[in-house]
């Protein structure tokens, strides 16, 4: 019983170490006011560079979430140090969450001038 207990907790501390998936990363607040002297044209135009560079970097953190489950897996299985090399969430997650919040700043403008730009879900 204690094992199990044991075990349980180190699973858990071990996976909380975890990059977390871009998709549960929350926007971080970007003004409006760096996009309100924007023409549609523009606003377009810097919703689309916005999305590449999310895109982007949502790869990155996927691949760093990924490269921290093979981490823990490996430190569960078959070495426990190994889980000291795990990234966890750093620049990476921090850059997918101000995209977030550009895009939202981007959208929050579009309406505001009915650009009639369309945005993906989220």
């Amino acid at each position: 019983m204690k094992k199990s207990i044991v075990a349980a907790t180190v699973v858990a501390v071990l996976l909380a170490g975890c990059a977390t998936p871009p998709k549960d990363i929350a926007p971080t607040y970007v003004s409006t006011g760096l996009y309100e002297n924007l023409s549609c044209k523009q606003l377009r135009a810097e919703a689309e560079a916005v999305s590449a560079r999310a895109a982007a970097a949502n790869g990155l953190q996927e691949k760093n979430r990924g490269s921290d489950v093979a981490m823990t897996t490996v430190s569960l299985v078959l070495f426990w140090p190994a889980a000291f090399f795990m990234k966890g969430d750093g620049a990476a997650a921090a850059e997918v969450g101000r995209l977030k919040g550009e895009m939202v700043a981007i959208e929050q403008v579009n309406r505001i001038k009915n650009c009639g730009i369309t945005f993906a879900p989220s």
